[in-house]
């Protein structure tokens, strides 16, 4: 879940990482694993209750140990987070401990509520059954299941590419025989122009979906999910932006009819 195998941080290991994911902190990293349990850094994520984005600072019931291996044992710890604008807002982690070896067995409210919220803006440019397939890939990625979460992403990823194709084959001059008989990544190259240019540029993206289902473990695919997550967010965030511009262009149109109208009738 994090690059190298480094340590995570409290965000990550709170909000990111799914239950019963084990991370051993290394002896060297005692500080980082202190940090999961007692550091008071803000955690900027979304608040149930807000229904927003806020800050939430630990909340601490039990003695802080003073030197950064006291976290170090057989443990369980409480971490609790207090919404920044209202207090009675809370996020619940539960960590168990055994030496070094950290793992997060319970939370409230899940981390598909945590996780989801950030989406719901491509709902304006996914069909409803493709919206409800992202958001079904994240709930089980925060469940510890990589490859059912590799099901959906490349359904999705296949359906960003198919809708760009409808609009491709109508143009004169289309060669439909050389689209459908190349593989993903020759059909993505066809269809420059028609497709967001981070997608074309990375249309490995493909391949690794594919061997998540075929060749990758659980955890391979979990470690890899945030990033073709993230991939398919970019290319949703450019279908996003082209589809505010061309409202805002048709606005502008329209404002300047008016102004042209308005402007004749007072002759």
């Amino acid at each position: 879940m994090t690059a190298n195998n480094a340590p995570p941080t409290k965000k990550e290991f709170c909000i990111d990482y799914p239950l019963y994911e084990e991370f051993t902190f290394a002896e060297e990293h005692d500080q980082e694993g202190w940090n999961v349990f007692f550091s008071q850094e803000p955690i900027d994520t979304y608040c149930p209750g807000c229904n927003a984005h806020s800050i939430f600072h630990q909340n601490n019931l039990a003695d802080i140990p003073g030197y950064s291996a006291g976290w170090v044992g057989s443990k369980r710890y409480a971490v609790i987070l207090k919404c920044s604008r209202d207090a009675d807002h809370k996020l619940f982690f539960l960590f168990d401990v055994e030496g070094r070896n950290v793992q997060k067995i319970g939370q409230y409210p899940s981390l598909a509520d945590l996780n989801t919220f950030d989406v719901r803006q491509y709902a304006a440019v996914l069909s409803t059954e493709d919206f409800r397939e992202f958001t079904k890939a994240i709930g089980l990625a925060a469940h510890g299941v990589g490859v059912g979460s590799f099901v959906y992403l490349r359904r999705i990823f296949e359906n960003l590419v198919d809708a760009a194709y409808q609009n491709a084959k109508k143009e004169d001059g289309w060669d439909d025989d050389a689209y459908l008989n190349g593989r993903m990544a020759d059909r993505i190259k066809l269809l420059a122009g028609h497709l967001p240019d981070f997608l074309v540029e990375n249309r490995s993206m493909y391949k690794i979906l594919s061997q998540g289902l075929h060749e990758l473990t659980e955890k391979e695919c979990l470690s890899a999910f945030p990033i073709l997550k993230m991939g398919i967010e970019l290319v949703l965030d450019e279908q996003l932006a082209a589809k505010a511009k061309q409202q805002k262009l048709e606005q502008a149109k329209k404002a300047i009819h008016g102004l042209v109208s308005k402007a004749g009738a007072e002759k």
